[in-house]
Formats: C-alpha cells, sequence, structure tokens
C-alpha cells in the first residue's frame, strides 16, 4: 500500500508557514515562566536580547532557509505533491535533532533559565518571523489563481 497523502503547491506553503508560526510562538510561550513574574531590569535586559537574538537568526538564517524552501516548492514538478514535501526530506532527522536538544536544555540543562529564555525568544522569534514568508508567498498565489 502506497500512502502519499497530496495536495495542491499552494497547500506546503500554508502548512510550512503554519508550523513555522506555530513553533516559534511554541518557543516564545515556555519562556514566561522562566522570566521573573513582575517585570523589572532583568526581564527586560532577557527579553531586549531575546528580540536582538530573534532579528539575527531572522535576517542571516530562517528566512534565507524559507526563501530556499519556497523556490524549492515552487520548483517541484507535481502540481499535487506529497504534503510532507514541504521541507526537504534531509531536513527531518535535523529537525528531530533539534527537538531532543531543546528537551535535554529544558530539562537538564545546568545553563539558567534566564539565558536559554534569550537563546528560546531568539530561535522562537526567527522562526514565526521566516513564517510569513510563506504567508507572503501565498498572497502572491491568490492574486495569480483560486485556492482550489
Amino acid at each position: 500500500m502506497n500512502f502519499k497523502p497530496r495536495l495542491p503547491k499552494i497547500w506546503l506553503h500554508i502548512v510550512a508557514g503554519t508550523m513555522w508560526i506555530w513553533v516559534g510562538l511554541y518557543l516564545i510561550s515556555l519562556t514566561v515562566d522562566w522570566i521573573s513574574p513582575e517585570i523589572n531590569l532583568i526581564s527586560f535586559l532577557i527579553i531586549f536580547a531575546g528580540i536582538i537574538l530573534a532579528s539575527a537568526i531572522y535576517f542571516f538564517g530562517f528566512s534565507k532557509v524559507a526563501i530556499k524552501n519556497i523556490k524549492r516548492i515552487d520548483l517541484i514538478v507535481s502540481e499535487r505533491p506529497c504534503i510532507f514535501a514541504f521541507q526537504e526530506w534531509k531536513s527531518y532527522p535535523l529537525v528531530a535533532v533539534m527537538i531532543s536538544m531543546g528537551i535535554y536544555l529544558r530539562k537538564y540543562s545546568l545553563f539558567p533559565k534566564s539565558l536559554l529564555a534569550i537563546m528560546y525568544i531568539g530561535i522562537g522569534g526567527g522562526l514565526f518571523l521566516s513564517g510569513f514568508k510563506y504567508f507572503q508567498k501565498i498572497i502572491q498565489i491568490r492574486n495569480e489563481k483560486p485556492l482550489f
């Protein structure tokens, strides 16, 4: 039996953009308990450092990966590719390693949660912002032809 769920290409952009935005928000939400419940200078500095890191990760990393994925999706010959083709197959093991490292850092790391918060806000913010690249592409596609 060959199970390969297929959808129009635009759905690969929808799935990818939604995943990137959702994972970004999830990572950022994890930091809420790690930052002091009352806003003070340290909390502000942690958040500010995370935003600076998120901007760098977006501009120099994840936005370029998103653009590369968008171009790769556009070059897929099939008009109804497998829904899991929203990222390269070789990226799936990397995602598994990143998830495992994130769990390890949260559960067992000796790093203070405030430092992890900076990293999680940075990575989460970079993912969140880059997810909108996919939706820019969806808007472009929608202007050219209907969704279904």
